[in-house]
């Protein structure tokens, strides 16, 4: 099985050189390769072996960052004119170049983001820029929210999240959101789904700590168009599955009117690598139509003893009046990188409209 730093193959390096040539008949080829392939390139992981590879060009490009920036983005569009698919991860040694060397050439940098995003997402490496820059970078981001590519707005966007994940957090956006929210309402009815994501995604972080700025949102935007009503609903799931009063109101979800029954743990002590499986009925107690979201909790076991809550979605749809369902599902316990598991007591719970209903007891074994 390949591995993922394996995409910095000795084809790809190839690619890489003859891409350079093809913008500076001076760029040394042969050399730039064999200062690639150094004896500890077999032991770097994925991103030491990013950073090498940046590193290495650095020696190979001009001293003059301009004139260097100039040379990658013609590379990039060398790229592209000859077919090359974009967004491959190898590729993200572009912003890390400018990310690594031009801070401190503000406008040489954002020009060349512009272009780069277009091939490879820059939505890491602007973040050092927002952080440095603050208004000055937000400003520019707003800029790109208004341009015709929806790969530079979704950059805007993606770029600017208070809490993108695998990046660095931004603190002061953290605390105070509201410098980007002209960027998120440009991109609110974007007529790209991706785009539309993006700003759902930024959304969701916001919500983290200022659920009532999203809640604000929402009325602001109800009504505007279906797409824009599906960015407030992906946009709010963090506060949906926290049962946020506000949100569950927005959304016509109230905590009465129906019931559930019959919870039943099927497999009481689960293995570890096998699945926890339940039942549950839901009725709408209600002559009138009633929509439902229903979820359900797994308390795991952390390593301190204590039990913590992460929930899941099982379905939001309207029951006809009277209407009895019988849920059926089972919850992996699959070893995954993202999530250790301890062995001993754990709790599922049934959740509907945000309210927590049921709760039982199964065994990790």
């Amino acid at each position: 099985m390949s591995l993922v730093k394996d995409i910095y193959s000795p084809a790809f390096y190839r690619l890489i050189a003859e891409t350079f040539y093809s913008a500076d008949p001076n760029f040394d080829q042969d050399k730039f390769i064999a200062d690639i392939f150094v004896e500890k390139f077999d032991r770097l992981e994925w991103k030491q072996r990013t950073k090498h590879t940046t590193e290495v060009l650095y020696q190979f490009l001009p001293a003059d960052f301009s004139e260097a920036a100039h040379l990658i983005t013609q590379s990039v569009a060398h790229l592209i004119s000859k077919g090359i698919p974009g967004g491959g991860l190898e590729y993200i040694i572009f912003p890390d170049y400018i990310e690594s060397y031009g801070i401190d050439h503000f406008e040489v940098s954002t020009k060349a983001f512009e272009v780069i995003t277009k091939f490879i997402s820059c939505e890491f490496a602007v973040r050092p820029f927002i952080i440095k820059y603050k208004g000055r970078m937000i400003t520019e981001m707003e800029k790109w929210s208004r341009n015709p590519n929806p790969d530079v707005r979704r950059l805007a966007s993606e770029g600017s999240r208070p809490r993108l994940p695998w990046a660095m957090a931004i603190p002061f956006l953290k605390t105070d959101p509201s410098p980007i929210l002209p960027i998120l309402y440009n991109l609110r009815n974007d007529p790209s789904e991706m785009v539309r994501r993006s700003v759902a995604n930024n959304l969701n972080d916001i919500a983290k700590d200022h659920p009532d700025v999203i809640v604000e949102i929402a009325g602001q935007w109800k009504g505007i168009g279906k797409d824009t009503d599906a960015v407030i609903k992906h946009g709010s799931r963090t506060l949906l599955k926290q049962g946020h009063p506000k949100i569950l109101a927005y959304f016509g979800l109230d905590s009465a009117g129906f019931e559930v029954s019959d919870l039943a743990i099927k497999t009481p002590a689960v293995k570890i690598g096998d699945s926890l499986s339940f039942s549950f009925q839901v009725k709408n107690l209600q002559n009138d139509p009633k929509l439902l979201r229903l979820e359900y909790g797994i308390y795991y076991l952390k390593s301190n003893g204590q039990l913590s809550r992460k929930v899941f979605k099982i379905s939001e749809r309207t029951y006809e009046g009277g209407k009895i369902d019988i849920i059926e599902r089972n919850q992996s316990f699959k070893l995954i990188t993202t999530r250790k598991f301890y062995l001993g007591k754990h709790k599922i719970s049934i959740i509907v409209n945000g309210l927590e209903t049921l709760i039982a007891e199964f065994e990790l074994l």
